[in-house]
C-alpha cells in the first residue's frame, strides 16, 4: 500500500486538493457525499448527541452539523476545528446554528483546544481525520481527545481488518492497526463500542469510549 512522501505534514493531501479546486466538498477527501454520510449516520446510532456540546475535531467544512440539523439531532452547541483556513471561512459563511468553527493544527496546537471551545464538549468526534496521519500523530490526537472529552469520545478510521476483499486503500490515505486502537481504548475505559459493519467487507471501523468515575485521563 502507498504511505506518506518522506516528513509529509498529514494537512498536505486537504491543502493540495485546495489549492487546485477550492473548498467544495472534494477538499474532505471522502469518496462521496453519501460514504460521508454514513459514517456520520453511525456516529448517531452509536453515541447520544441530543443536546449535548461537540467538538468535532478535523470538521473540514461542517457537514456533521448539517448532517445532525437535516436529521433533527439538536445538539447544545457545536465547535468545529479544521488546518485549513479557508476551509473554515467557508464553514462560517455557512452560518450554521449553534456552531463556532476555529483554524487549529491539532498536532502543533492541541493544547489550545479548551481555548477555542466556548462550552466544554460532552461528546468529541473525528471523522477521516486520522487516516492520512502517522501511527504516532493518530495517538497523540485521540490522547488530546480523551482528555477533553467530558462523556464520550468516537471516531472512525481504514481497518487493516478489513476482509481480504475490500478494495485496496491508496495515497493519501492508509489504514490503521485496528487491534492496537481497540486495545488503547479499553485500556482508557472499558465501556466501550465497535462496529465494522457498515462498508462492504469491513472497509471502515469506528470506536466509541464513554467515560465513567474510574475511567483515565
Amino acid at each position: 500500500m502507498p504511505d506518506h512522501a518522506p516528513n509529509e505534514n498529514y494537512l498536505t493531501p486537504y491543502k493540495k486538493w485546495e489549492a487546485a479546486n477550492g473548498t467544495d466538498f472534494g477538499v474532505t477527501l471522502w469518496a462521496s457525499p453519501e460514504s460521508q454520510q454514513l459514517r456520520f449516520n453511525i456516529f448517531t446510532q452509536m453515541a447520544f448527541i441530543l443536546n449535548k456540546t461537540v467538538l468535532d475535531i478535523g470538521s473540514s467544512r461542517g457537514d456533521l452539523a448539517t448532517y445532525l440539523i437535516e436529521k433533527k439531532i439538536n445538539y447544545a452547541h457545536y465547535t468545529g476545528v479544521d488546518g485549513l483556513a479557508d476551509v473554515i471561512d467557508f464553514a462560517k459563511s455557512r452560518n450554521i446554528p449553534d456552531t463556532s468553527f476555529a483554524c487549529l493544527d491539532i498536532i502543533a496546537q492541541s493544547d489550545q483546544l479548551k481555548k477555542i471551545c466556548p462550552k466544554p464538549p460532552q461528546i468529541v468526534t473525528i471523522s477521516g481525520t486520522l487516516n492520512t496521519m502517522s501511527d504516532e500523530q493518530v495517538m497523540q490526537v485521540l490522547e488530546s481527545s480523551w482528555a477533553i472529552t467530558s462523556e464520550t469520545l468516537i471516531f472512525n478510521f481504514l481497518s487493516d481488518r478489513s476482509g481480504r476483499k475490500s478494495t485496496p486503500q491508496d495515497y493519501p490515505a492508509r489504514r490503521l492497526n485496528t487491534l492496537n486502537l481497540i486495545d488503547w481504548a479499553v485500556k482508557k475505559t472499558p465501556l466501550i463500542k465497535y462496529r465494522q459493519d457498515y462498508f462492504t467487507h469491513g472497509h471502515d471501523a469506528t470506536i466509541l469510549m464513554r467515560k465513567d468515575s474510574n475511567s483515565p485521563a
